[in-house]
């Protein structure tokens, strides 16, 4: 049967919406290292305000590096008492030699150990999934750049609805990324390392529970926190919003990029490679496979963090299945979001864009993409609703019958007293009807800058 770690690096199905390296930063070796990295901080920050004896800390951290077990067979002795912190503190007890070995652990609860040791496998993580993030908001603020006036199509309800570039799209991809990035970044500023003892009063420390706390967090990279919080899961609530968030950020771009991708619209399409996006029997196909990745991550993500949120209400100072139900949660949520960082990040910098495909998409309609702006012309002759009207029935009959739009328009006496025909050319042309984007494209870009 086969250990934990083996589950995800080497199963079946989670290699495809995470990577290799999330996973081994998630495995159940990454959380072992973790719990033994806050057991051995602990005996550090404890040595340091004068509670261990001289050199314990060091005999302690020895021990714990010569550790290398089965996450699995932790697991298993962890039924008896509920947490895997239990059996792996006495392996660690165990292990160190002499009289230190009782000071391991000394006043800490197993919750302590295995929130910091959370705490670290996220900074760890989301470091990775930073890196990747900050690629994303990187590609597209290029695509942006280089697609600013490439013309295509604005969809609304899944129809033609105006024209705009292929560059507010990707702008406007560009803002929710940065935003999601600047959510995580913040939420990684604040991880705290968890020390309270049994009942949160660091009672076993006397009066110098908080000078350990703050030492132990210095150590490990955390922040020191006003109190314990064992039963204040905000924290963990915060993490997997943001890891979520991420999640829904990415699925917005890899439903936009599959669309795109279709047949009948052909204008952008993922990189290709050797084998990406192909198909068991069809060899003309061309799969969005990576968006496809992205958009399954985040759906078993969103069910992820209602979990999170619903282990908010652990009783009293102490929760029965709460703060238990985070571990294999954030694990996953950690592991797809990272999928969804990594696989956008290839998608994005590798985007093979078709911009006369979107002009030849742009003519699909032959001129009715610009009625609103003929309307907008004619309201103050004849009156917005009957503009309205005209324009609306000009429409109508462009779409049943052989003459363009332009043609109809000019061919209703009521319009054509107020517009000829190279009005009309220069009403519907799309290249005079883009409105705010350029702004709003160096808006985002500067935002994404910090100018």
């Amino acid at each position: 049967m086969p250990g934990e770690d083996g589950a995800l690096a080497e199963g079946l199905f989670a290699p495809i919406t995470t990577t290799d390296e999330l996973a081994a930063l998630t495995s159940g070796r990454a959380w072992v290292r973790a719990m033994l990295d806050a057991e051995t901080a602990l005996a550090l920050a404890e040595e340091r305000v004068g509670i261990l004896p001289a050199g314990t800390a060091q005999v302690i951290a020895s021990a714990a590096r010569s550790i290398d077990l089965d996450p699995g067979e932790i697991g298993r002795r962890a039924r008896l008492g509920g947490n895997p912190a239990i059996p792996l503190a006495e392996e660690l007890r165990a292990r160190v030699e002499g009289p230190a070995a009782e000071w391991v652990h000394w006043g800490a609860t197993s919750q302590d150990i295995v929130d910091t040791a959370a705490m670290l496998v996220v900074a760890r993580a989301t470091e990775r999934i930073d890196a990747d993030l900050r690629a994303v908001c990187g590609a597209c603020a290029e695509l942006s750049e280089r697609h600013r006036r490439t013309l295509m199509v604005g969809r609304t309800l899944l129809q033609h609805a105006l024209p705009i570039t292929f560059g507010l799209k990707t702008a406007g991809w560009l803002v929710a990324a940065a935003e999601v990035h600047r959510g995580l970044t913040s939420v990684r500023s604040r991880l705290p390392v968890q020390l309270g003892g049994a009942a949160g009063t660091l009672a076993s420390l006397g009066d110098r529970g908080p000078e350990v706390v703050q030492v132990m967090a210095d150590e490990l990279g955390l922040v020191t926190p006003a109190m314990p919080w064992h039963t204040n899961r905000v924290v963990m609530a915060e993490v997997a919003a943001v890891l979520g968030t991420l999640a829904g950020v990415g699925a917005k771009v890899a439903r936009d990029v599959a669309l795109m991708m279709q047949t009948e619209v052909g204008e952008a399409f993922e990189p290709a490679a050797p084998g990406r996006g192909g198909s068991s029997t069809l060899p003309h196909k061309r799969n969005p496979v990576g968006s496809s990745a992205v958009l399954t991550a985040h759906r078993r993500a969103g069910a992820l963090v209602a979990v999170m949120l619903d282990a908010m209400d652990d009783e009293h100072e102490r929760g029965v299945g709460g703060w238990q139900s985070e571990w294999e949660t954030l694990t996953s949520l950690l592991r797809l979001a990272g999928g969804v960082a990594a696989q956008l990040r290839e998608v994005l910098s590798g985007l093979e864009v078709d911009p006369e495909a979107m002009a030849t998409n742009l003519t699909l309609t032959a001129g009715v993409l610009l009625s609103e702006r003929v309307v907008l012309a004619l309201a103050p002759a004849m009156g917005r609703a009957a503009a309205t009207g005209a324009v609306q029935e000009a429409a109508a009959r462009a779409s049943r019958g052989t003459r363009s739009f332009a043609d109809e328009l000019i061919g209703d006496p009521a319009i054509a007293q107020h517009l000829d025909a190279s009005d009309l050319d220069r009403l519907l042309d799309p290249r005079g009807y883009l409105g705010a984007t350029d702004a709003f494209i160096d808006r985002a870009l500067r935002a994404y800058r910090g100018e």
